[in-house]
């Protein structure tokens, strides 16, 4: 009796892939993490649950954090730092209205995209983490705020009210925070409230260019 050499077709390996297929680990860990934090909290989410869906062993896992409090404020961390970079965003338009409500849209989309859960989860943990929902607010706030006081500054140029105006150096910052508080806060409010996403997104467009408005307005009559 013959035996074909090339009747048995090698068996495709399940499980974890080999390491040089395995891409970039840590973020794989982060992804699987942010989906079980996101879908169970953190005091229901396990280390083995996110080590299955990474895939990555435990081990592997605990070489990279510390433990599941380090995972968390790793997930909370990077969202934050997607959420507010703006490197290498150009708002659109040509005039400071324009700009600004570019910008503004873009801020509103990207924390109704990607912050209400995460946020969520946050302050379901802050009696547990204070020093972390604490971290959360100002390190969001404060790098957003960095980015949209570049934007409001262009403004002032664009307005040829030059760098003494409320958009200045000096005020730039603290007026960045002044427009986030009137663009951002309110839509991500009804977002952790419940109100449908998908509505809200609707909403954003005439929102921000109203807001807008009135900070600008406003901004005026600090001139004047």
């Amino acid at each position: 009796m013959t035996t074909n050499r090339h009747s048995k077709r090698p068996q495709a390996r399940l499980g974890r892939p080999p390491k040089d297929l395995a891409g970039d680990v840590k973020s794989r860990i982060l992804d699987a993490a942010q989906q079980i934090f996101l879908k169970r909290g953190y005091q229901s989410a396990s280390v083995d649950e996110i080590a299955e869906m990474a895939p990555a062993s435990k081990p592997t896992i605990y070489a990279h954090f510390d433990g599941k409090q380090a995972l968390f404020e790793a997930v909370i961390a990077r969202v934050i730092a997607g959420l507010t970079n703006f490197e290498g965003y150009a708002p659109r338009g040509g005039t400071a209205t324009d700009k600004l409500t570019s910008v503004g849209t873009e801020l509103v989309e990207r924390f109704l995209e990607d912050t209400v859960g995460v946020t969520r989860a946050t302050i379901a943990e802050a009696d547990r983490f204070p020093a972390l929902s604490r971290h959360v607010h100002e390190a969001g706030r404060d790098r957003a705020a960095a980015a949209v006081s570049h934007v409001l500054n262009t403004a002032a140029h664009t307005l040829q009210r030059g760098p003494k105006g409320p958009f200045g150096t000096k005020r730039s910052h603290a007026t960045a925070q002044i427009f986030m508080d009137l663009v951002l806060l309110p839509m991500l409010m009804r977002a952790l409230m419940g109100e449908d996403a998908k509505h809200l997104r609707k909403e954003v467009p005439g929102f921000v260019r109203e807001r807008v408005n009135f900070f600008l307005a406003a901004c005026e009559t600090d001139w004047g």
